[in-house]
């Protein structure tokens, strides 16, 4: 009997495909359980739309990943933090002080999972941290840091 996927089951398959399996399987467990459906010609076909629409989906958003990349490599963003003088900060710069300021300034809402800081930034001056933005895509992002 062929089936849709609704869920993964492990030893069979993941989530949206159609695989083949007994029928004593599929009425006695699967079924029962919500795991998949009976590949009907309406199953089918809901199942490549709904594929279709998440392919789209994906474009988009990795499109709309790729312009922010070009965005934020042309930008440097100036974080202020409290210094004690000389150069020198109060603590550092974290990647959720970065975040603030990009939302703040450009109006960019980027999480701070997202910003990669290489080492810890404790003094003032010009800085590059990596975004990463998903789908492989990354982008340096100058952060200029000035005392408060």
């Amino acid at each position: 009997m062929k089936v849709i996927l609704l869920q993964d089951v492990r030893g069979q398959g993941k989530k949206g495909e159609m695989i083949n399996v007994s029928d004593g399987y599929a009425r006695n467990f699967l079924f029962p359980r919500k795991l998949a459906q009976e590949a009907t010609a309406d199953n089918v076909n809901t199942m490549r739309m709904n594929d279709k629409a998440k392919q789209e989906k994906e474009q988009r958003a990795r499109e709309e990943a790729a312009a922010l990349s070009a965005k934020l490599r042309d930008m440097t963003l100036t974080v202020y933090a409290k210094g004690g003088g000389a150069g020198r900060l109060f603590g550092s710069v974290t990647s959720q002080e970065i975040s603030d300021a990009l939302k703040a300034q450009e109006s960019i809402d980027l999480d701070k999972r997202k910003i990669v800081i290489e080492e810890a930034i404790k003094t003032t001056g010009l800085y590059t941290v990596k975004a990463k933005l998903g789908f492989g895509i990354d982008a340096p992002l100058k952060v200029e840091v000035k005392e408060q």
